[in-house]
This record gives C-alpha cells, sequence and structure tokens, in this order.
C-alpha cells in the first residue's frame, strides 16, 4: 500500500458533492459548510437538520438520486449513502471524471480519509491511520485534546500577530527564524499562560 500524502486543502467556493441524507451525510455537510465549500447534496430524503440549512439557503439540494452529472465540475464527492451500490456507483464515476471520493466507511472505495482532527483556532492536528484503525484515531485525538488545550487558539492568534510584526521589520533571515522559533517554544506558552493566569485573577 502507498504511503498517503497529508495536506489541507482549501475549498473555499469550490463544488463538493455530498449524495445521502442521513446523519453522516449531516455531519459531512456541516464540515463542508464550515471550509466554505459550495456544496451541493444528492438525496431523496434528508434530516431535519439538512432541511433547515437547505430552507436558509446555505446549498444547493436536488431531492432524487444520484446521477453521474452530478459530478460535473466537482472537485470532491462524499458517498454517504449506507447503500454499497450507490456508493460504488459514486466511486465509479468519480474514479472516471478525475474526481476524489470518499465513500464513508468503504476504504477500498475511497480516493481520500478523514483524519481524526483536533482545531484549537486556526491549529488543527490531524490523525490518520490509512483506514486501518479508525478508533485508535479517535483515541489519539481524545488524548490530544487534553495535551493541547482551548488556550491553544488564543495563543494562535497572538503568535499570528508577533509573526507579522517581526516580517514588517527588517530583519536578517536567519536572525528572523531564530526570533521565530523563540516565539512558538514551550518557553514562550509557558509565559504566555501565566500572564493569561494573572489577568484572570485581576477580574
Amino acid at each position: 500500500m502507498a504511503s498517503l500524502f497529508p495536506m489541507f486543502v482549501k475549498l473555499n467556493g469550490r463544488k463538493c458533492l455530498v449524495v445521502g441524507g442521513g446523519g453522516i451525510a449531516q455531519g459531512k455537510v456541516e464540515a463542508l459548510l464550515a471550509c466554505g465549500a459550495a456544496v451541493v447534496l444528492v438525496a431523496p430524503k434528508v434530516t431535519e437538520t439538512i432541511a433547515g440549512w437547505i430552507r436558509d439557503c446555505r446549498f444547493t439540494w436536488y431531492a432524487r438520486k444520484f446521477q453521474p452529472s452530478d459530478l460535473e465540475d466537482a472537485f470532491l464527492a462524499i458517498a454517504a449513502t449506507g447503500v454499497p451500490e450507490v456508493n460504488e456507483a459514486v466511486f465509479r464515476e468519480s474514479q472516471h471524471r478525475g474526481v476524489l471520493c470518499n465513500a464513508v466507511d468503504e476504504p477500498e472505495r475511497c480516493h481520500f480519509y478523514y483524519p481524526a482532527v483536533v482545531r484549537r483556532g486556526p491549529l488543527q492536528i490531524a490523525i490518520s491511520t490509512g483506514g486501518l484503525s479508525p478508533a485508535l484515531a479517535h483515541r489519539l485525538r481524545v488524548e490530544l485534546e487534553e495535551q493541547f488545550g482551548p488556550e491553544y487558539a488564543c495563543w494562535m492568534s497572538e503568535l499570528g500577530a508577533k509573526r507579522q510584526a517581526v516580517f514588517r521589520r527588517e530583519v536578517d533571515p536567519q536572525r528572523r527564524n531564530r526570533i521565530l522559533h523563540a516565539l512558538a517554544s514551550r518557553r514562550s506558552f509557558e509565559r504566555f499562560l501565566r500572564r493569561r493566569r494573572r489577568l484572570g485573577g485581576a477580574r
């Protein structure tokens, strides 16, 4: 088995097809909308939550079964129907058109896998087992969520602002690199935590 290539993809404005209207499809649609994707949903029936999103005009819904033409201009496709024959049809047509496809819980019908993700603001830590053990990926996610608490979201914002300030200065590239690494160090993070505690205690 070839190694997977890990990457974070910008989906803003890209057409992403989701086939299926149940609970699993709902989670996929929600994640895609959060990334700014142009979601197209194909399903005869949908959950109440999805129906609410449709009423709010958050994406396009075709209340019918999958058709090959649904993949026209799609960047990626997700087959979340729970029906192997339909998922196979979506995967086969995606393969034919060169569209990336993920058939939920069917590794053999996936060009990519959904990782388990720890999100702390702009910081994202993704874990994949290549589809071999989602349960292990889940356990590691829980452990990493304990290790990287919510405070990392605030620290990331602060780091971003400091990084921009460093780049605005005329600094030797090597020295700039040392400064950036010092800002991202464990010692810097601990100083940030102490400052937060002092500010919290003063309220």
